[in-house]
């Protein structure tokens, strides 16, 4: 399968079992699978690097703005500390603890879920894979239980709340941990809320997606 270079003005064509969808910006026909997920990452990888500083910028402060739709005086956050093209920044970390959440953030080991520590402005450290992460102590994977929101980083999401990840799967297997009410937010470009992706049994769905423009968006309806 070819895949073109993605831009400002180009459109996508997702199909999968005889059907076609079609996103605002891709110009790239994708067959879309379990096994052609891989294909789809790198179109939406592309697209956000090619994205200037000056428009990160703007949707990174777009979501900082976004902040107090997530959070109120005591609620629990857990959300992450954004590393390349991720959308979101550290200010959105502070604009919650400012909103009066207490944010708990995420602390990565290989093949199992996620474990979790708590928020301090200047207090993260450096962590395997090139991320930041909080300082010990942590917390066990059950902390996810805490959060009346979980923010979680996504390469698209669909309308009705399947989320793309990288395949790492460090989200799949902590999100089944997390409380039956919280709000589970992918929190994509606004161009990476997609019409449909394939879902596969292992995913947990997403009831809601977070994005610049259009703020907290529900999905599944």
């Amino acid at each position: 399968m070819h895949l073109s270079g993605v831009g400002g003005n180009v459109k996508v064509a997702i199909t999968w079992t005889g059907v076609q969808h079609r996103t605002s910006k891709y110009d790239t026909v994708v067959t879309v699978s379990p096994e052609g997920k891989r294909e789809l990452r790198s179109a939406i990888l592309r697209r956000r690097r090619a994205l200037t500083p000056a428009q990160r910028q703007a949707d990174a402060e777009a979501l900082v703005r976004r902040a107090p739709e997530l959070a109120g005086h005591g609620s629990v956050v857990c959300a992450y500390v954004p590393i390349g093209t991720e959308p979101g920044s550290p200010a959105m970390l502070d604009a919650l603890i400012e909103a009066g959440a207490r944010v708990l953030l995420p602390v990565t080991r290989p093949d199992v879920p996620l474990s979790w520590g708590w928020y301090r402005p200047g207090h993260l450290i450096e962590a395997q894979f090139g991320l930041l992460e909080p300082a010990p102590p942590h917390l066990p994977p059950d902390a996810i239980r805490q959060a009346g929101v979980i923010l979680v980083p996504a390469l698209g999401v669909d309308r009705a709340g399947v989320r793309l990840g990288r395949g790492a799967g460090f989200y799949d297997r902590s999100l089944a941990l997390a409380a039956p009410d919280a709000l589970l937010v992918a929190v994509v470009y606004d161009d990476d809320l997609l019409p449909a992706l394939p879902a596969e049994p292992h995913d947990v769905p997403m009831t809601h997606a977070l994005t610049p423009s259009s703020g907290l968006v529900k999905l599944g309806i």
